[in-house]
């Protein structure tokens, strides 16, 4: 573990002194948060900062409302005040879910994977909206605005991609209420928030519902885009087999573009993390509708 995540082992120590001896392997430090893996069985959870702290409780409250209602393995967050304020869980087994992974699956795992994606989709989305807000769900956080996106974000896209991210913002800028309305969702479905296991080609839960809360239902639909658009048609098809609600699919590009471009725009200056985010907006552009 690096060095600056002793304090953090320490805490755990101090809770728990039966786990002296164990392994501890930190894993990527999150935007809010430290995970710390805890013998491959364990993950233990330290957020940073005041508004870490409340994103943390609120997510605790948010599973202990969700977890009976879901098909999905999602994980069963514990706090603990001293000698700091963390969570553990049980870790679900498995590793991210990204591209170049998910093309390597086989057609039927393809289809498997979707529909559990669906089926939580469609479980999340049917939840009574005063019950979420009760155990704390909020509003998501809004992506920039247009002109925003627009001055920092636009004159970091390759000319080609140009014309394609102006028809996204211009629809950002236009975009009528969600036909669909507004719904709990989780609002973060990337393959980094995945368990999957790359031996069984079988996903076994997902996790991080610090970001979930109340949006755009079609919104809910863009974040798989980062492990596949392939993967996002199957999930929304099968959710419409669910649910008789029909998404907008040319809706879903859009907002995904937007929605990079927003992030783009959030990372302009961020030396570490502009590439990739540039890297975002070109694969969105590369695979989008005609």
């Amino acid at each position: 573990m690096p060095e600056n995540s002793a304090p953090y082992r320490d805490a755990i120590v101090r809770a728990f002194p039966d786990l002296a001896g164990s392994t501890f392997r930190s894993l990527a430090m999150g935007w809010h948060s430290l995970a710390i893996d805890v013998d491959d069985r364990l993950i233990f959870k330290f957020p940073r900062g005041e508004e870490a702290e409340q994103d943390l409780r609120r997510e605790a409250r948010i599973l202990e409302a969700v977890r009976p209602r879901l098909s999905m393995p999602v994980p069963d967050l514990q706090l603990f005040e001293q000698p700091l304020l963390f969570s553990r869980h049980d870790k679900i087994p498995g590793e991210h879910l990204l591209h170049d992974q998910y093309e390597k699956l086989t057609l039927e795992a393809r289809e498997r994977l979707a529909e559990m994606i669906a089926l939580f989709h469609a479980e999340l989305h049917a939840l009574p909206p005063e019950a979420m807000r009760r155990a704390g769900a909020t509003a998501i956080k809004p992506w920039l605005s247009s002109a925003e996106i627009r001055a920092k974000a636009l004159p970091l896209v390759p000319p080609e991609h140009r014309a394609l991210c102006q028809r996204a913002l211009d629809f950002y800028d236009a975009t009528a209420p969600d036909p669909l309305g507004t719904t709990y969702g989780f609002f973060d479905g990337h393959g980094w928030n995945m368990a999957f296991d790359h031996v069984r080609q079988q996903l076994n839960g997902i996790y991080d519902f610090a970001d979930s809360g109340f949006g755009s239902l079609h919104q809910d639909f863009v974040y798989s885009t980062f492990v596949s658009f392939d993967l996002t048609w199957r999930i929304i098809d099968r959710y419409t087999r669910m649910t008789g609600r029909t998404i907008d699919k040319e809706r879903v590009v859009l907002l995904t573009g937007a929605h990079r471009l927003s992030e783009l725009a959030e990372l302009a200056e961020d030396s570490r993390h502009v590439t990739m985010a540039r890297n975002n907006v070109a694969f969105w552009a590369a695979n989008t509708l005609p």
